[in-house]
């Protein structure tokens, strides 16, 4: 009795700490990551050893794979295509040539300033390639920018996770394997972004159906619908080939919002909710399972990187 009572322990606590970084980043008008990342680091074993996300064992990835599908879908569902449309070169170049110009020169500062071997500076410069939805979406409700530089920035933060986790996922083989032939590694890119495009979009475009046909079904009800089929996408899609579930997700997000389904304000609200929370609880037990010592064992070269 005594671990599943340290694991409900451990959730409640999570959430407690998550959502109390959420209101008093709503107080002080800052973005809620500071405050996730800050709360999850004090409760952490190094510091006050409230949260013990190790407890979680393999839970903890399947959370993390969930919660960052529900995200990235969610994300995908706050994109209007017409807007995008507007800004359509630009996201590309910088999802594209963006990407690749993060991932050089975040390898050659990781080498110089972290004093990093090759290999390991660009496996850290593929993991900060990405922006995301969960910084970018803060930032821009606490600054004003034009419209489209807004889309701008929402569409790049959406659509470069995906390619960004693949891409960590190739160069970490790259390390482990040392296979460098660069045609193979573009050819798996391509081919789990196919993949969770060719499923995403099909899904995205089942579940308008299916909430535009299914009168029977009732507005809560519809919402729980659509979490299922979510994550019946992102598994499905993850089960043909790895990491390609995050494509799937956003893709299913933003034809889901192309499909003009009723109740889309009420589906949109649901699942900003559940993103809320997803993203308290996913923050704080990731920062919490940060080891202090392992990061200051790195440097001060490696601070500068963070």
């Amino acid at each position: 009795m005594e671990t599943p009572f340290n694991i409900t322990l451990l959730m409640v606590m999570t959430v407690t700490c998550g959502i109390s970084a959420q209101v008093l980043a709503a107080y002080l008008k800052v973005p809620a990551i500071v405050f996730l990342l800050l709360f999850g680091i004090l409760a952490g074993p190094d510091c006050l050893g409230i949260l013990h996300p190790s407890l979680l064992g393999n839970g903890l990835e399947v959370m993390v794979s969930l919660c960052v599908a529900l995200i990235l879908f969610e994300g995908g569902l706050n994109l209007e295509l017409r807007d995008l449309g507007k800004v359509s070169g630009s996201i590309r170049n910088l999802v594209t040539f963006g990407t690749l110009i993060t991932l050089i020169g975040g390898g050659m500062a990781a080498h110089w300033l972290g004093e990093f071997p090759w290999p390991i500076a660009f496996l850290y410069a593929s993991l900060v390639v990405v922006t995301g939805p969960t910084v970018i979406g803060p930032l821009l409700k606490q600054v004003s920018v034009d419209k489209k530089v807004a889309a701008l920035l929402e569409g790049e933060g959406v659509l470069v996770d995906p390619v960004g986790a693949i891409l960590a996922v190739l160069v970490l083989n790259v390390v482990l394997n040392g296979n460098t032939d660069l045609l193979i590694l573009f050819g798996d890119l391509i081919v789990r972004l196919g993949i969770g495009t060719v499923i995403g979009v099909t899904g995205g475009w089942l579940l308008g159906l299916i909430l535009k046909r299914a009168k029977f079904l009732s507005e809560d009800l519809k919402n729980l619908v659509v979490l299922a089929g979510l994550w019946g996408l992102f598994g499905l899609s993850e089960e043909i080939r790895s990491e390609s579930g995050l494509m799937a997700s956003v893709l299913s997000g933003i034809v889901l919002r192309a499909a003009s389904v009723p109740e889309e304000r009420l589906l949109r609200r649901f699942k900003g909710q559940l993103t809320i929370l997803a993203i308290s609880v996913l923050f704080v037990l990731l920062a919490a399972d940060l080891s202090l010592a392992s990061v200051v064992a790195l440097g001060w070269g490696s601070l500068l990187q963070f």
